[in-house]
């Protein structure tokens, strides 16, 4: 503590301790989440190692209960609506359908993620000051895994059929070796499947736990990210089948939402715990 005013953080606000003295971390009534060890039994549990993989785990991040919650509720509601407009207007004939143009438009968020992230990322280091750029140097490791863990995840099946390995044709009977293999790799992909959807589920709330680089970091990235993926369902023309309010509702309903959810969680940081975006860049 200083000798007057509030406690000091690493990302702004207060004044910094004494010589010789630790660094106070973040205030908040939250205490910090347990650190996440994967033995080797775990390794068998998908979702274990999903929340290994794809869950912030930095110590001293602000954990904020009301924040979590608005986010699960922004990502459920805005996939059950997507959900209702693919059947009610015909744009998807099953429950199959729904699934694969979700997919088709994972692949494709992750491909602008995958633009996107390394850009965001630099500027976010670029503009901070030191010792804060060491730091968020340091700490991009954990968020670039998880991007890159889901992308090989969402590619595995299309590889296993590309090499030409297994097709369709396949004799899964024709040798010792090719019995193993059907094992080996139905094993695998009853494993894979329900650490994919976890994955998916996690990147959304958690935006690819970007918050391990910084708290402010996810609704930030969120914001761009969701409104560079609604101008490329603008140019691909998206939903055209569909009356013009539904589809502007539906084209412009996702960004308004999320940069919502965003500015309100950017106050909250600031007003609860002192965690401005400012700060984290001693700006």
């Amino acid at each position: 503590m200083s000798g007057s005013g509030a406690p000091w953080n690493p990302y702004g606000g207060g004044q910094p301790p004494g010589p010789g003295l630790p660094p106070v971390p973040p205030a908040g009534p939250w205490p910090p989440g347990p650190t996440r060890r994967l033995t080797f039994a775990r390794l068998f549990n998908p979702f274990a190692v999903g929340r290994a993989v794809f869950t912030p785990s930095r110590p001293d991040r602000v954990h904020d209960p009301a924040v979590k919650r608005v986010q699960v509720l922004r990502t459920v509601v805005g996939l059950v609506a997507i959900t209702w407009m693919l059947l009610s207007y015909g744009l998807a004939s099953d429950a199959d359908a729904v699934v694969d143009d979700r997919f088709d438009q994972i692949r494709t968020t992750l491909i602008v993620l995958g633009v996107t992230f390394p850009v965001a990322v630099a500027c976010f280091v670029a503009a901070a000051r030191p010792p804060n750029r060491r730091l968020f140097l340091r700490r991009v490791a954990k968020p670039a895994g998880a991007l890159l863990a889901l992308v090989v995840t969402l590619a595995v099946p299309r590889l296993i059929t590309g090499l030409g390995y297994v097709d369709e044709e396949t004799d899964w009977t024709a040798s010792p070796g090719r019995v193993v293999l059907l094992f080996a790799l139905g094993a695998f992909l009853l494993w894979l499947a329900p650490f994919a959807l976890y994955g998916i589920a996690q990147s959304l709330v958690h935006v690819f736990r970007t918050a391990d680089l910084h708290e402010t970091v996810p609704p930030l990235l969120a914001t761009l990210l969701v409104w560079e993926v609604a101008l490329f369902d603008v140019f691909r023309g998206a939903y055209d089948s569909v009356p013009f309010g539904v589809r502007v509702a539906f084209t412009l309903g996702a960004p308004l939402s999320v940069t919502a959810v965003a500015v309100w969680e950017l106050r909250r940081l600031r007003t609860r715990h002192g965690i401005t975006l400012r700060g984290a860049l001693l700006r």
